[in-house]
């Protein structure tokens, strides 16, 4: 309990530190432009590590890279803190058969006048996995649908072209029991229309 606690709080100081970098510049956004092309302001396709040991949720029990897709939609809802929050939905399926996801939500975006940007956000997933079990290679989440967390860095190539890590967090919150969470940690191409 007391581990958790210190990686929640060194993630709380490392966002923290991020949004402050990020929003002491108050220069215009790079490719920050509402684009007139449509619903989708960009689409993205990765791979992820899945259930990541030590991290947020802490120990791991399942395996195999998740296959990452998002869209995030062209229509700000609105500005915080020099960040533009934009819809966003996708999926993490699992290639070992293990916990999936559908997800969506709400993407903030810092985006300065240099290449690098920071986006963090909030949302729900809906998984197939296990909601209690005693499965030694499965996490016992505790309900269906639960809180998603995202938290990237990445760099933009060119206007249309951009490379991000992703870190995601699910659990539900201490709203269920059991709630072991589980993180992913990936790396993901995005095309900005």
């Amino acid at each position: 309990m007391i581990a958790c606690r210190a990686k929640t709080r060194v993630l709380f100081a490392s966002i923290c530190t991020a949004l402050f970098l990020f929003t002491a510049s108050d220069e215009g956004c790079a490719f920050d432009d509402p684009s007139d092309r449509g619903l989708i302001r960009e689409i993205r396709c990765g791979v992820a590590a899945h259930d990541v040991d030590g991290l947020w949720s802490g120990s791991s029990k399942e395996k195999g890279p998740d296959i990452h897709a998002e869209a995030i939609f062209n229509r700000p809802l609105f500005r915080l803190f020099a960040a533009t929050a934009y819809p966003d939905v996708g999926a993490d399926v699992n290639t070992r058969g293990n916990t999936s996801k559908i997800f969506g939500g709400l993407l903030l975006q810092w985006e300065p006048s240099g290449p690098f940007f920071f986006s963090t956000g909030a949302g729900l997933a809906l998984h197939d996995g296990k909601r209690d079990t005693a499965d030694t290679d499965r996490k016992s989440l505790g309900s269906r649908v639960l809180f998603r967390i995202p938290v990237e860095i990445g760099y933009a190539i060119t206007e249309h072209h951009r490379v991000t890590i992703l870190f995601d967090h699910v659990s539900n919150a201490y709203l269920a029991s059991p709630n072991e969470g589980m993180d992913t940690l990936g790396i993901v191409y995005g095309y900005r229309f």
